[in-house]
């Protein structure tokens, strides 16, 4: 048996990274304390926040176990705080014997924590659903390029119609490091820029973003295997199956990538990390020093914000099936 670093308990989990051995109550005490430390030094709880004025935050519950410990997380450190009030925004894609399940998931959750839960679906917001969407194919994508756009879509607008503050996503260490490597071989450096802006750098230095809520990510420095360790420890309902159209090619060889690196020199996610954050701030604020950002239009269809005149991305995909 080995030994918890923090005590003679029997431990759950070691992390490589660290060197620490952790048993069931210090691991998830670990957890828990950074997801607090993220959430206090991405400054998301203002100052000027106060009962009678209070921040509504819009969570994304997809009811996988990134979501599902966010959320539930969340609910343990604001439950008792009447500055902040959550909304956890739900959206069925509309793929058989998938999301059902995850729907379950999040609504069995949202009567647990007693929190306020909305679900919005493909079918209703755009006629489509993404089963369909997968066999027409009219652009010749992958399933998830598709997905991506009318999710963030609908993240967005509803947030907006909830009057959210912030909108809060459940994105791992392992997410972030993905991007941020993606990013860096790419060459994406205005990519680099929006990320930091979008959900990167501390709520109080950066610009005021009238077109877009900002997003925050507070399990970005929890490695996903310590998420489903967890959700499972901790006995969330989270519905852990992968999505049955996930077929983001590039991403997965950035994945095992950095599976292999990390196995091989543990830290290397924190240390991508660390360096992608500074040189996406430097990156952002010379963008805003300079003008050279983008300039923002509304969609000639629906409305909603986007970067290039005329139809926005959603539009356009839309326009490309219903001429399937």
């Amino acid at each position: 048996m080995t030994e918890c670093t923090k005590c003679d308990r029997e431990a759950v989990m070691h992390a490589a990274y660290s060197g620490s051995h952790l048993c069931e109550t210090h691991f998830c005490a670990s957890v828990e304390k950074r997801v607090r430390r993220r959430i206090r030094e991405d400054d998301l709880v203002p100052g000027d926040a106060t009962p009678e004025d209070p921040e509504t935050w819009v969570i994304g519950l997809s009811g996988g176990k990134d979501s599902v410990v966010l959320t539930t997380i969340l609910d343990d450190i604001f439950e008792q705080d009447p500055r902040i009030e959550m909304v956890a925004l739900t959206i069925h894609e509309g793929i058989e014997g998938y999301r059902d399940e995850s729907v379950d998931a999040c609504v069995e959750l949202a009567e647990d924590l007693d929190m306020r839960h909305e679900l919005v679906t493909y079918e209703d917001e755009f006629g489509v659903r993404m089963d369909d969407v997968v066999e027409d194919d009219p652009e010749g994508m992958a399933a998830c390029a598709y997905c991506g756009v009318f999710r963030r879509d609908l993240l967005e607008s509803y947030a907006d119609e909830f009057g959210a503050d912030k909108l809060l996503t459940g994105h791992n260490l392992d997410d972030e490091a993905q991007t941020a490597l993606m990013n860096f071989l790419e060459g994406d450096v205005r990519q680099m820029a929006k990320h930091f802006d979008a959900s990167i750098g501390s709520f109080d230095e950066r610009e005021e973003q009238d077109a877009f809520i900002p997003r925050a990510k507070p399990l970005r420095d929890v490695p996903e295997k310590e998420v489903a360790l967890y959700c499972h420890l901790q006995n969330l309902p989270a519905h852990i199956t992968e999505c049955p159209h996930s077929s983001e090619a590039y991403r997965g060889e950035i994945q095992r990538l950095l599976f292999d690196l990390e196995e091989n020199h543990p830290g290397t996610r924190h240390s991508i990390m660390a360096g992608y954050e500074e040189l996406a701030g430097i990156v952002a604020e010379r963008y805003r020093d300079d003008g050279t950002k983008a300039d923002l239009h509304e969609c000639d269809e629906c409305g909603s914000t986007t970067t290039t005149g005329g139809r926005c991305r959603k539009c356009d995909l839309l326009a490309a099936l219903e001429a399937v």
